[in-house]
């Protein structure tokens, strides 16, 4: 598979969720597949709730992360452009559908942009473990201009 939009666009970011100079971080890695970003995850012990299964919030993450490349790679796809533009999370909202299990097997992230309205995109992202779905995200997230702290992150 080639390099990671992660490793190909920022490879200097310090994201807790996504960058790959982020040694304590996820550091996920999300690649284009046909008409969808998808990400492969194996969590770790220390990313444990209780016995077993992964915590929440880093359920949350992966799916912000894995959602904000998506809206970053859609906005760079749909303006013709080398580079994808900086982008943050502006809302989005998870839904733990069932327990996801941390027992050594990858965790998929999928993800694609819904609509595209200028510097907004809303994004459904799944994360699934074993084929089924652990849990859903709907976000919005939006391309920062000058002045604003995330411009230069990547």
């Amino acid at each position: 598979m080639s390099s990671s939009l992660q490793d190909r666009y920022a490879p200097k970011s310090r994201c807790f969720g996504c960058g790959p100079a982020n040694e304590k971080g996820l550091r996920i890695k999300s690649h284009v597949l046909g008409e969808e970003v998808v990400a492969d995850f194996v969590p770790e012990p220390h990313h444990e709730a209780f016995p077993g299964m992964v915590n929440g919030g880093i359920v949350g993450a992966l799916l912000d992360c894995h959602s904000n490349w998506t809206a970053a790679y859609t906005l760079m796809q749909t303006r013709a452009e080398a580079n994808p533009p900086c982008t943050v999370t502006a809302d989005f909202h998870v839904r733990l559908k069932r327990p996801t299990p941390l027992d050594g097997s990858p965790l998929r992230l999928r993800a694609r942009a819904s609509s595209v309205e200028g510097d907004k995109v809303v994004v459904s992202a799944t994360l699934e473990a074993h084929g089924k779905v652990c849990a859903t995200c709907e976000g919005t997230f939006v391309a920062v201009k000058e002045g604003h702290p995330a411009f230069h992150r990547w």
